[in-house]
């Protein structure tokens, strides 16, 4: 029965927004680096020792530094000189100097930032809350090795009930996630470059206890060099493999834990110090089984065929060891006849025998086992050191599948397996190999029994369902899902600790703190900025009991980009799996995208949004144009916000988008009656959305006792953005002609390494200071120093908690109404509340009223403070809220 073509062209679709989103993807990392690069050369020394050379040369063009035409500068002198005279002239000059200032000031402070000891490293997780997960970090590019060290290993752990996954170990930033979600890590043949180290540190940071895997002795030098292939390679190539023993024997030792392929191997690598090695076969894998079980019987001939299977070129020394033998047995039986699979350099002694020698090239693996089973026998020479006892009896193993009769060195690993004259025969030296040949060519029916044996050993000890229940189990045992009592939430906000930036990210990691005392199992998804030590990938820590998952997010992604992310989502679909949440409550998606909650629905994992903006409805996340006024719609039309957003093509699908994501969710939650009634009216359905009103950080002491009649001390927290009213405030306090009055304005830039409020622009009669931004822990402190907080936002904020921070703190608060910033607020009881109209004289006044009385503030007690939300009521009513989407009894 066909598939229906609506089912087919969905899919269509959606591989084709899968390959865009991989285009888009690889895209923005092509602009982030060269952003990066054009910040490396803005703030080099040269770049800023050549400014006037660049400006000379910009004149001579006749253009400014910042690429206006030089014609319009008198205009704009004359203009400015009329405004506000020759001081007006030297502000401008002032901010267009420290505006340079503030970009190489601004990275220089921020790379200083991360640049410190990370505290993404200071928690050390554990993989219980995980999903059970293997992670083979591997070298994937010898084909053969791969085989049995990686696709062998993870269909064995498959077979037992494991999660695998296999990363190349070139690609750190793919690696560095991986290990985020594992609760097992493997390095198979990974040498240990800087970057690779990194990855191991990490490793031991997530007491993963990674272990170090090999199928060689690649770690030893001296008994490399013992090894007398190598002395029959070019000098160069030879000291490249020489020079990698010490990469491999530095990555070993950083894993301290080994898996090797022969117990010699591992006692080899016990000797170079490390205390536990397992050891882990080469094997049979189905795929092999599949071809060996296709290939047609050996009918036989008139001659008797001796393969050998040489898979690189440093094979000639272990030839040798059969070499004088065969020619032997050769010349004695007419029959033998030599067939050589792949690269070697062959005795002209063999030349005699003219169409009795065959030379066959690097075949595929299939060819390989065809022309394998068409010969009568298999031989596996090895020169007698330690390096070949480390080997594996892949060989015999080969040999046996197909059923060809095998003769070996009496090398460690044959010797697990073989049973001379039983099912192989083993030769140690020119005699031996020259009567094995002369026994099996004369006794078909021995060639037989000896093969017949070897298949039924082989099959029964490396077949793969006994590699699995045998050795791999006893590695690593079987997965065990603990059944789950807490309710698990997975949280999703774009900040997060230590980068607590935002009143969203605030509520959230209260939140957090919260339902883990409650017994609930938090995690979290977020993002972290690009450090130069640690790998672009996820990173994995503890805050407080939750479990944190970090991704480093494009600096600049533009508002299609935050809107949706396709390589967040897939990210975050792989935290889901190896998290496993019950819900997921979705705070501030922006920069996320909205791609993690279709990744929800996909996956039918119930998801809460709470709305702390009007993101999910505006393109403006707050619903200001752009001359910083407030937009003043409440049902929400697309037309009026194209004409807002004029360049803006994508508004319709972005409704769509959004619509679907609101309609997803099992429930929407509003910190205010203020924003729900905006959500309501733009056709959420009452019972959909509910009110969880933020709670704040309660003072820890009294407040300290205003000195009487003195000056009356305003506080300002919004920053320099237009919708938080600063240039309202400015004009407002600069047209006050009083004196008896301080205002405190918190540069919450400072913290970042640059400033962007500087007294020296104001005019005011009164006494204004900039203070940095304050910690939680230090709210005490700064409302100390104020008695009334100005909050002008000139929109309707969906909560506001800074004015319940100060109105806790018995400060009296000038908000604008309505909104959710004024709900707590009683217009001449504990504040004054202003219509939104954006204009400066508004405030003024309302700032005089105060100065006429600012006796009044001497003791005052805010009476309201007992109508104020606490986190732990928050946290209460949320997790009632989260266990009701998920269906849990409530």
């Amino acid at each position: 029965m066909r598939d229906d073509p609506r089912d087919t062209l969905t899919d269509s679709y959606r591989s084709a927004a899968r390959l865009n989103g991989l285009r888009a993807e690889e895209l923005q990392r092509e602009n982030q680096k060269l952003l990066r690069q054009l910040s490396l050369i803005q703030t080099s020394l040269s770049w800023r020792v050549t400014v006037p050379l660049r400006a000379v040369r910009a004149l001579m063009l006749g253009k400014l530094l910042s690429g206006r035409p030089v014609r319009e500068l008198p205009e704009r002198l004359l203009r400015l000189w009329g405004r506000e005279g020759l001081s007006g002239i030297r502000k401008t000059a002032i901010h267009r100097f420290r505006r340079l200032r503030r970009t190489h000031t601004g990275l220089s402070g921020l790379q200083g930032e991360t640049g410190q000891d990370h505290p993404y490293r200071t928690a050390s997780p554990v993989t219980d809350g995980l999903s059970p997960k293997i992670l083979i970090i591997a070298e994937l590019s010898l084909r053969q090795c791969a085989k049995y060290r990686v696709w062998q290993k993870r269909d064995f752990l498959k077979a037992l009930g494991w999660a695998v996954q296999v990363v190349d170990w070139r690609d750190i930033a793919e690696a560095m996630s991986a290990l985020q979600l594992c609760t097992h890590v493997i390095f198979y043949r990974v040498p240990g470059f800087d970057d690779v180290l990194k990855l191991v540190a990490e490793a031991h940071r997530l007491r993963l206890a990674p272990r170090w895997e090999v199928d060689d002795l690649i770690f030893d030098e001296d008994e490399y060099r013992q090894n007398g292939n190598i002395e029959t390679l070019p000098a160069a190539e030879r000291d490249l493999l020489i020079s990698g023993v010490v990469l491999f024997r530095r990555c070993m030792l950083a894993c301290g834990h080994g898996i090797a392929s022969t117990q010699a191997l591992a006692d080899a690598m016990r000797d170079a110090g490390l205390s536990d090695v397992a050891v882990l076969e080469n094997a049979l894998d189905a795929d092999t089984l599949r071809i060996a079980s296709s290939l047609p019987v050996h009918q036989g001939s008139d001659r008797i065929w001796v393969s050998y299977g040489s898979g690189t070129n440093t094979h000639d020394a272990d030839f040798r060891q059969a070499e004088a033998g065969l020619l032997a047995a050769m010349a004695e039986e007419p029959r033998l006849c030599l067939r050589v699979i792949g690269q070697l350099q062959l005795s002209s002694a063999f030349s005699r025998f003219g169409d009795r020698v065959e030379r066959l090239t690097e075949l595929s693996y299939p060819d390989y086992l065809r022309a394998l089973s068409q010969t009568d026998i298999a031989i596996a020479p090895l020169e007698r050191t330690l390096f070949n006892d480390c080997k594996s009896n892949i060989k015999f193993l080969e040999a046996a599948v197909v059923r060809v009769a095998a003769i070996c060195s009496p090398c460690a690993a044959f010797l697990t397996i073989m049973r001379d004259g039983k099912n192989g025969l083993l030769a140690a030296d020119a005699e031996a190999w020259r009567n094995g040949f002369l026994f099996l060519a004369r006794d078909d029916g021995y060639r037989k029994r000896l093969a017949d044996a070897a298949y039924a050993d082989v099959m029964a000890r490396y077949a793969p369902e006994a590699m699995a229940q045998s050795q791999a189990r006893a590695l690593f045992g079987v997965p065990v899902d603990r059944p789950e009592q807490a309710l698990k939430i997975l949280m999703a906000n774009v900040y997060f600790a230590p980068r607590s930036f935002g009143g969203a990210t605030i509520v959230a990691e209260e939140m957090g703190r919260r339902l883990v005392r409650k017994g609930a199992q938090v995690g979290v998804v977020t993002s972290r900025p690009s450090v130069a030590d640690i790998p672009d990938g996820d990173i994995r820590y503890d805050v407080d009991g939750m479990t944190v998952f970090a991704s480093v997010l494009p600096d600049d992604q533009g508002g299609l980009g935050q809107l949706d992310n396709p390589a967040m989502a897939s990210r975050f679909s792989e935290v889901l799996d190896a998290f496993r949440p019950d819900v997921v409550h979705v705070h501030a998606a922006q920069g996320l995208g909205t791609g993690l909650l279709r990744v929800c629905q996909e996956k039918g994992i119930p998801y809460v949004l709470t709305l702390h903006d009007a993101w999910w409805l505006c393109e403006r996340q707050f619903m200001v144009r752009a001359d910083g006024r407030y937009c003043f719609q409440t049902i929400i039309d697309l037309s009026v916000c194209q004409a807002c957003v004029p360049g803006a093509r994508h508004l319709r699908d972005r409704d769509v988008v959004m619509r679907q994501a609101l309609e997803g969710a099992a429930l929407l939650i509003s910190p205010s009656q203020a924003h729900r009634d905006l959500y309501l009216a733009n056709g959420i359905s009452p019972d959909r959305i509910v009110v969880n009103r933020n709670g704040f950080r309660w003072p820890e002491r009294s407040r300290r006792a205003r000195i009487a009649r003195s000056p009356l001390r305003f506080g300002f927290v919004g920053g320099t953005e237009a919708v938080k009213g600063y240039d309202l405030l400015k004009e407002a306090m600069q047209s006050l002609s009083r004196s008896n009055w301080e205002l405190v304005l918190v540069d919450n830039k400072l913290n970042l390494g640059f400033q962007s409020i500087f007294p020296e622009d104001w005019s005011v009669r009164g006494r204004l200071r900039v203070v940095p931004a304050y910690t939680q822990a230090e709210l005490d402190d700064f409302y100390d120093q104020i008695d009334v907080l100005l909050f002008p936002s000139q929109w309707k904020e969906s909560y506001g908690l800074t004015v319940r921070e100060a109105l806790a703190r018995d400060v009296w608060v000038v908000t604008t109404s309505p909104g959710g910033q004024s709900e707590d607020v009683v217009d001449g009881v504990n504040g004054t509340c202003l219509p939104l109209d954006g204009k400066s004289q508004t405030l003024a006044e309302a700032v005089s009223a105060l100065l006429d009385v600012r006796g009044r503030f001497d003791g005052y007690i805010n009476p309201q403070k007992d109508c104020l939300a606490t986190y732990d009521t928050q946290a209460d009513e949320l997790y009632q809220f989260l266990k009701q989407a998920c269906g849990r009894e409530v």
